[in-house]
Formats: C-alpha cells, structure tokens, sequence
C-alpha cells in the first residue's frame, strides 16, 4: 500500500477512536457499534478443496468467486439445487469444475450457518415469471450489437472494452439449436490504428463494423476516424472512457473524454456521439448506433464509461418488438457509371466494395466519383455535403428520444448529466423535492445536441447544475454552448470513484442553501 495511504487511513481510524490498526481491532469497533460480524475461515475452505481434488496452490485461487457465493448463499437461505442449476448453465459442460465449485459453496454454507442461522432469508416462493439477464455493460454491449447485426468487430487489447470482445469472441459462430446463423469475425489488431483501419474496409465492403476502446486507443483512432468522416464510412467506435490523461487509471472511470469525443479530428465532417446511463440503454443504443451509421453514412461513436462497463445489473430481457434494422440507401446491382459522392443528394446511394460498382476512396478531398480534387468549388460543394448530413440527422432524430425529462415538468431545479451520473442522481431525487420542482435532464445524445429542449426547460429554473465525473463538468458548457445560457453551478468528482447518492443529495443543497457554484466530490477517498 502507498504510505500516503496507509498514513491517511491511520488518521482516519484515529478520529473514529478504534484502538489500534489491524483488521481485528475494526471488527472489534463494529462488534461495540452493534453490528454482527459474519467470520469465515476461506483458508480452511480452500485448503479442503485443494485436499480433495488435488488443485495445486497455484490453481486454487481461481475459486475465490466460490467464498462469496456460499457466504450470500448461506445468509439468505439460497438452495444449494438453485446454485448448482446456475453453475450448470453458466459452466456447461465442465463437470469437474462445477464439482469443485459445489464443494467449496457446500462448505462455506455450512461453515456460515454453523455459526450464524441465516439472518437475512428470502421470501419465498418466488412467484415472479419473468425472465431476467445479469449482465455487465461490457456484457450487454455486446448483445447490443449481435441482435444489432455485427458482422465484424476489430480491437486492440485496453481496459475496460477488452472483455466485450472477449465475450464476443465466445459468441463469433451463431447458432440456434442445430440452425446456424452464420458468424462473427473477431479481430485482434496489431494497434488502435489498425483496429479502426480494419473496421473501415470491412464497413465498406459491406458487413456491419465496429470497433472499440478506450481513451489511449481512441487518441490513435483518431486519423481513421477523420478518415471514415471524409468518406462517409458508417462504422461504429464503442468507447469506454476511463481515468486520464495518458494511462491515467486504467481501472477507474471518468467522464472526462466528452469534448474529446465530439471534436476529435481536424477539419470538420458529420458525426453522432450516443450516450448510454444504464444498461438497457447500452443494448438499444449499442443497436441504434448500426442503424444511425448505415442510414446517415456516418461514424458513429457510442460514449459510455468504466463504471457502466464493469458494473452487473439485473436487468428485464429486453423488448425485441422495439428493434430495428436500417440499413439506409444500398444499390447491390448498379450497370452505370456510379458515383459514390453523388452531389444530388445528401446522403447518396452506396455500394459495396465487391460490387459490380466502381468506385474510388481517399483521404484527400475528392468528387463525386472519389478522384482527388482541389477545385474550390468542389469543394465547397463537397463539403457541404458532408456537413448537411447534421442538418438531415437534427430533423429526422427526435429530441424527445435524445434527451429526456424525469421530475417535473415545470422545474425550478435542474440537474443535468450523462451515462452513469444517471443511477445516483434518480435516486436522489425524490430526496430533493423538499428543495422545491426538481428534475434531471439526462442526456442520450450529445451529437446532434437537442437544443431545442433542453432551451424549454432551463430557461424557466432558477438553477441548473451541472453533474460529471470530470474536473470541469464539461455537459455544463456544452449545454452554455448551444443554448447561450449560463450553467453556473456545479458537482464534479474525478477521483475515480463513483458518484453516490448521498454526495448528489448534499450537494445540491449546499448550493441551493449556501450559494456555492461548485462542489467537489471526494467520497471513497
């Protein structure tokens, strides 16, 4: 441990007077402050285990996720056949391991019980029908985009995307019962660069692309995805953002990466940056963002962070009825002479690589037909035509879809925020309302930005406030940039920690009772 640490821990012990340091002497603390302590001996348990399957010392450590399956088994009366049918789904096929595993569940049960009943049994029987999913975001992405129509995924190993395309690399041939439904290419590149490379040529050749990372790979990313935005590439770039700059802390969160996102790439060229709060969102958006990209010819880059990605949710299956598949303006048979740029339309015709069509790309400014061209009036015409697909996208995308109101409709108190701010600042609301109306503007798209809304609704508080994990609160100023109101007050954390819902709570009134324009958040320290 860092003795900064250590010594800041100490302090911390001192002022709670808990007479000395160990970990006995804290228990020893909350056995004084009522709190009943749950012992187990793990090493006994995993001592038996290795004893009795001959698991080697180094292997043993792998069955450490046993401990605390037992240990909540054991406290609220979950049925060893319940656990054992789990496993069997999660695990089959691997009979030896599930074996392993329900030994060591089976003794850590009764070793809890022995000594403390089971204090906190569920109600049973469980009469619920429904079926629910226990995914991570990373999970639920990747399901996202398989029902989304993912043909081919490209990546650099980085924390924290590497384990959706783990998960869909367990999931690169399709099959429904003997039915296959063919299959997925997963692709570990060399770098970033030809991650993004790889997800461009097979988006042009027509299969459904994407490609994901974090904030050191998007940085490399980031002259593939000019490139995408001068040729009109449809690809899909997941990214999870996480502690910067630089390496940063690689297994913390941020929200930092926001402006980054929405202006990464010199020159100008269209884009959509979707943002999900929770992991419903992430699957529908993680298929929404296929169809975006394919309809408009765009890349799209769907913005979510660490804390999302590696949390579990329980969460409903979600509703199928509700996808879409778009596969936008696709000529599969063209016998004339085409034009890829086609200057008649916004969003021209495409064809794949492949195809009877020929056609041209390039990095450098071009005509209709992909040649290089520096004519200033193809330029301007070009250009233009890129740009307008904002003005396309802004009119076809519902505001209502990109950015929506919980709370009051008539607010005086605003809090505005994006991804996972989303959790903590609902369940802080109704601790606020004693504040006056209150309500939260949560962001799912930030490009295109619906300024149309969000003007409607904090033009009329008396205090909007920004919520980020960023030092800046940079949400704060985008919504300042397009709607020219100020947006003053405001919470920020960066510490790597997530936002709690007794931190939103207390800082709000501090500035609503004491006037403060900004709080930070230190919770976790």
């Amino acid at each position: 441990m860092e003795w900064k640490v250590k010594k800041r821990l100490k302090e911390k012990i001192a002022k709670q007077n808990i007479r000395g340091f160990s970990v006995g002497d804290v228990i020893n603390y909350l056995k004084e402050k009522g709190i009943e302590i749950v012992q187990l001996d793990f090493q006994k348990c995993l001592k038996r285990l290795a004893q009795k399957y001959a698991i080697s010392p180094g292997a043993i450590s792998r069955y450490l996720s046993g401990i605390g399956i037992g240990a909540v088994a054991a406290l609220t009366g979950i049925s060893l056949e319940s656990i054992e049918e789990g496993l069997r789904a999660r695990l089959a096929g691997r009979e030896k391991l599930i074996e392993h595993n329900l030994y060591l569940i089976n003794l850590v049960i009764e070793e809890i019980r022995s000594n403390h009943g089971t204090p906190f049994k569920l109600k049973g029987p469980v009469t619920d029908s429904r079926e629910f999913l226990v995914v991570t975001g990373n999970d639920i992405i990747a399901m996202g985009k398989i029902v989304g129509g993912l043909r081919v995924q490209t990546y650099y190993p980085i924390t924290p995307a590497a384990d959706e395309n783990l998960y869909l690399e367990e999931k690169m041939l399709l099959r429904i019962g003997n039915k296959s439904l063919g299959g997925i290419v997963v692709m570990q590149t060399e770098d970033e660069i030809a991650a993004i490379a790889s997800a461009i040529g097979a988006a042009l050749a027509g299969a459904r692309a994407a490609t994901s990372t974090s904030g050191p790979g998007f940085s490399l990313m980031v002259e593939g995805l000019g490139w995408a935005g001068m040729n009109e590439v449809p690809v899909v770039i997941t990214y999870y953002q996480r502690g910067g700059p630089s390496t940063g802390m690689p297994t913390r969160g941020v929200q930092s990466d926001l402006f980054f996102t929405l202006y990464a790439g010199h020159g100008e060229f269209a884009r959509i940056v979707l943002a999900s709060g929770d992991h419903l969102e992430a699957f529908y958006d993680a298929v929404e963002a296929f169809n975006l990209a394919e309809k408009h010819q765009v890349p799209v880059i769907h913005l979510v962070d660490k804390f999302l990605a590696n949390s579990t949710a329980t969460i409903p299956l979600p509703d199928l009825s509700r996808v879409r598949i778009e596969r936008g303006n696709i000529i599969e048979d063209n016998k004339e002479y085409y034009k890829r740029f086609d200057l008649e339309r916004i969003v021209s015709p495409r064809a794949f690589l492949g195809s009877n069509a020929i056609m041209w790309y390039t990095g450098s400014e071009h005509d209709e037909y992909g040649h290089v061209s520096e004519d200033p009036v193809n330029r301007l015409e070009m250009y233009e035509k890129r740009i307008k697909k904002m003005d396309l996208i802004d009119q076809e995308l519902s505001e209502e879809k990109r950015v929506i109101l919980y709370g009051s409709k008539k607010p005086q108190l605003v809090l505005i925020g994006w991804g996972s701010t989303k959790g903590p600042i609902l369940d802080a609301l109704p601790r606020l309302e004693s504040l006056g109306e209150v309500a939260y503007l949560h962001f799912r798209v930030l490009v295109p930005f619906p300024k149309r809304i969000v003007r409607e609704v904090i033009s009329g508080a008396e205090k909007v406030i920004g919520v980020e994990h960023s030092y800046f609160v940079q949400i704060a100023d985008l919504v300042s940039l397009h709607t020219s109101i100020p947006v003053p007050y405001r919470i920020a954390k960066w510490t790597g920690r997530p936002i709690y819902e007794n931190e939103i709570v207390d800082a709000v009134k501090k500035i609503v009772e004491e006037n403060k324009k900004r709080v930070v958040l230190t919770y976790g320290e």
